[in-house]
Formats: C-alpha cells, structure tokens, sequence
C-alpha cells in the first residue's frame, strides 16, 4: 500500500476516506528537519498552511507523487521544484467561499454594529448603552471590488439583508452582474464614489500590492467603511489608520494584515476598527470540504486519474512542450501587457496563432496568457490547469484560431480582447536562437519592442516636439529610459510609444509626466 503523511491535520472523513486504500500518517507539528529525513518514504503528502514544501524538502523525497494543499493558496509549496521533480501539486479551491463570504458580512455587522466593544465594556461590568450606538446596513451601498466566487457570494447575502450592490470587475462577464441584478461599476471610482461599505475580495500580485493607499482612501465617500478578508498587503495599513484618524475612512474590519502572525499593527491601537487573526476559512465546514477535496485529488493521482485541481502544469507530450516552451514568456509577457493597457470591461478573448507553432496543441499557451489576465482582480487562485474553468464561471467567451500561413513571420502570436465599449489588439513573436519575445504591434500601432520589467506606454497627438518632451519629464524625474519604440498608422495622426525604463514609474510620477507633457494616456505595466 502506498503511504501519505498529513502534515497539519486533517478531517476525520478525508482519513476514513484515504485509510480504505493507503497507509495514512498523521505528524502534526513536525520539524522541518524531520519532514526532510522521513519524506523519503511517503508517496503523498497533504498540508494546510503551517508546512512549507521548500525545494530541499521535495528534492529529498524519493516516492512523491503528489503534494495536497487542503485550502487555496500554495504559498507554502516550492511549485516550480515540484514540478521539475515531476510531482503533482493539487489544491481544494472554492472550499472556503462560503465561509470567507460569511466572515465578510460577519466583519461588517460587527463595525457597523460596535459589537466587539460593547461585548468586551459589558463583560468589564459596564453598561454603556449610549456610547456603542451602531449604523444599520439595509439601504446602504455595498461595493464590492473583486467579483470572483466570494465577492459574488457576498454580493448575493448583500442583497438578502436590504443592502444596495455595486461590484467591480473588469474580467466578468455582465450575465454575472444581471444575475443579481447588481450595478456594474465601470472604473473603481464609480464605487468610491457611493459606496458607504466597501469590501475587498482581490488577489495579492503585483497590481494590488498596496493598491489601497492614502491616495486612493482620499477618492473614497467620506466615511466609508472597509473590509477586507482577502489578502494582506493590499492595504497599506499605516495609510489606513491615518485616513480613520484624519475622518476620511468611517472605520474598517480586517480579517488578514501586511504580515502574518500579525501582532503589531497602528490599527490595533484604534476603536474604529476590528481585527480578527485570519479566520475567513476558519469553519468545520470548510475545513472538512477542504479535507474531502483535497483527498479526492490525492486519490486520483496515485491512482493515475488526472488531478481536477492541479496547480503545476497539465500533461502534454515532450514534442510538443519543446515546440511550444520558447513560447512562455511571450505568452505570459502579452497577458500582462494586456490586463495593463485594457480599460473597460471585457466581455470576449481571441487569441491567434500563426505559422509553424499553429501545428501543435496550444492550450497551454492560451492558458498563460488568461492567467496573467484574469489573476488581476479574481480572488480564486488561477492557475494554468484551471484557468478555463474560471474563464467560464466569470462568462468569458474565449476563443482559439490557427493557421500555418503567417505573414512576415515564422510564427505570430496575437491576443484580441473586446468589450461593450472598448477594445485591444496585441501582437508578438520570438526571435533569434534565444528566442526572445518582442511585441509586434499594439491596438493595430506597429512596434517593435521587447519587453522588460518595467514599462510605460503613450498614446499622443504625432506633431514634432513630443519625443522631446517626453524625454524631458523623464529625465527630471530621474527615469532612465533604457529604450524607446514609437509605433504610427500615419503622420500627424495618434502614435504610440512604448518605453523600457530602468526602475518603476510611481503613480505620484505618472502625475508629474502629466503635467509636465500635457498627455493623458498614460499607462505603466510591470512584469
């Protein structure tokens, strides 16, 4: 019989489950140093968020197949090294939602309520009536930012308790807002505007990083409360207490922090704010679901079913993965330049391949590309194995075309999205014998232009004086500019121009660039 460890506990009818045919232990609590010297024996391993599978840990195991992650996120899991070892990584996604959404509304009754303190003064002996006056939520508006599986679910028990629901997401479809019959914000600051709660319901990447700061608190409706039970990070918490203190923020509930265990925060010190130690998945339900879940997908790999949960890539031949691996980081390069540039919301994605790589199966390439785009604003975790799936819950039409004729080059790549109201064409390729990716033209502009880690994109009136000018406000900023690419249909028409820059562009920087040039469309993507 084959062997799995659970690591950090597991339900009691994942193990009945898993007994029925494996040798099932349970070291709860166990040393790195030991995982590391009894890995060697196991075939399958199931965690939750206390163990961390580093890569010396998965390059000790000799027998792995598979790594359970019972819960969402694989932050604690070495994916690449699992993955060059040929091991599995699977996760229970979806497990939580309900219970994150409950904690959601839970957060808010408690704020709007002053539950926390009143419970705390009257357990003191106190009986302070006056002083813990609350707000009521029926007739309020709800922003809900974020509208993947939990920031629907909240939306849907919004709605049950009298409150008025507005939701942004540029990446869903507008069948999912009518299904509620929901208010679709066109830019966050359609929410800002009139939201009296907002809740946050993000993935924490590159874009929302410290996405909510002083700068953005300041847009918001004068008191509002917020609440995130996400991620942490998202909110810069000292600007937070600051805008609370100032009046600009009501108050806010807080189910995750910057850092984790968090035991110091300028939050905790203010009355307006409740904090809980990141409980949203914390339910006996959600544990077991998890638990089941992620049992099952244990199960399916030892047993050489495929996983419907893998988080590393899915299976495919070595032909083709040699044909189309020179591909990767064109294809995730293109879906970050895409989700950067795209304004409004989208409704369908074409991607096109042209040439010698139309030959081969490229799921995977598309994939990538609809990772990139669609991890900016969902809070599921999206993966290149699950992407289609959440592509098709959000009601994106996405769709695949080939032909073996490529004009100009051996092999072209293009991403076509549209919406109601907008729309953006990219294209790219690979070139010489490190196949480097290049963009080859964007919203029909040819340029040609290989991408970097940070980079800034204008679109501009084409009269003389304007690379000048450009050139000018960078260089006052201190902005080296490393490269530039200006792409044109026809003289004294629009141009576009794309620059790699040697560090990041703030957005108080992008202001500046403003002012100084007089332009508006201006766009910065790092990669």
């Amino acid at each position: 019989m084959k062997k799995i460890i659970a690591t950090d506990g597991i339900s009691e009818n994942a193990k009945k489950m898993l007994e029925e045919k494996y040798i099932v232990d349970v070291k709860k609590g166990i040393s790195p140093e030991e995982l590391k010297k009894i890995i060697k024996d196991y075939h399958a391993i199931i965690i939750r968020s206390a163990t961390k599978m580093t890569e010396d840990i998965i390059n000790a195991a000799e027998k792995l197949e598979v790594i359970g992650r019972a819960g969402v996120g694989v932050d604690n899991v070495d994916v690449k090294a699992s993955t060059k070892k040929g091991i599995i990584v699977v996760n229970a996604p979806g497990s939580n939602s309900v219970s994150v959404a409950e904690h959601t509304i839970g957060l808010m009754l408690a704020i709007a309520r002053k539950i926390p303190e009143a419970d705390f003064s009257t357990k003191s002996g106190k009986w302070e009536k006056s002083k813990f006056k609350g707000t009521e939520i029926e007739g309020k508006i709800l922003g809900v930012i974020g509208f993947g599986k939990i920031g629907y679910l909240v939306a849907k028990k919004a709605i049950g308790l009298g409150m008025k629901v507005i939701a942004y997401d540029p990446f869903t479809a507008q069948e999912k807002f009518s299904s509620l019959g929901i208010e679709r914000a066109e830019k966050l600051e359609d929410i800002y505007k009139v939201a009296d709660f907002i809740t946050i319901h993000l993935p924490k990447n590159k874009e929302t990083l410290g996405m909510f700061n002083k700068e953005e608190f300041k847009k918001m409706k004068r008191g509002v409360i917020i609440i995130n039970a996400a991620r942490g990070g998202i909110i810069v918490e000292n600007d937070l207490a600051e805008a609370i203190k100032e009046g600009i923020v009501g108050g806010a509930a807080l189910d995750v922090f910057e850092s984790e265990p968090c035991q110091n925060s300028p939050l905790f010190e203010l009355d307006k704010v409740v904090c809980t130690p990141h409980l949203g998945a914390s339910t006996d339900e959600a544990q077991d679901r998890a638990g089941m879940m992620i049992a099952e997908q244990v199960d399916a790999v030892l047993s050489g079913k495929p996983a419907t949960f893998a988080v590393n890539l899915p299976s495919i031949s070595p032909e083709s993965m040699e044909a189309v691996s020179p591909f990767f980081e064109l294809c995730e390069s293109m879906g970050s330049l895409f989700s950067g540039l795209f304004e409004g919301n989208l409704e369908s994605i074409e991607v096109g391949y042209y040439g010698k790589i139309a030959e081969y199966d490229t799921k995977i390439l598309t994939n990538m590309i609809l990772v990139k785009i669609l991890n900016r604003y969902t809070s599921d975790n999206v993966n290149v194995v699950n992407v289609p799936l959440i592509a098709e819950e959000s009601g994106l039409k996405i769709k695949e075309v080939k032909s073996l004729q490529s004009k100009d080059y051996i092999n072209l790549i293009t991403l076509n999205g549209k919406g109601k109201d907008s729309e953006l064409s990219i294209s790219g390729t690979v070139t010489g014998i490190k196949n480097q990716p290049r963009f080859i033209s964007i919203d029909k502009f040819a340029i040609d232009m290989v991408p970097s880690k940070h980079m800034v994109f204008l679109r501009y009136e084409d009269i003389p004086g304007q690379i000048g000018k450009i050139g000018t406000a960078f260089g006052k900023l201190n902005i080296n500019i490393a490269a530039m690419h200006v792409g044109r249909k026809k003289i004294g028409g629009d141009a576009v121009m794309g620059l790699n820059i040697d560090s990041p562009l703030t957005p108080e920087m992008v202001e500046e660039v403003k002012k100084m040039t007089g332009l508006k469309n201006i766009k910065v993507v790092n990669l």
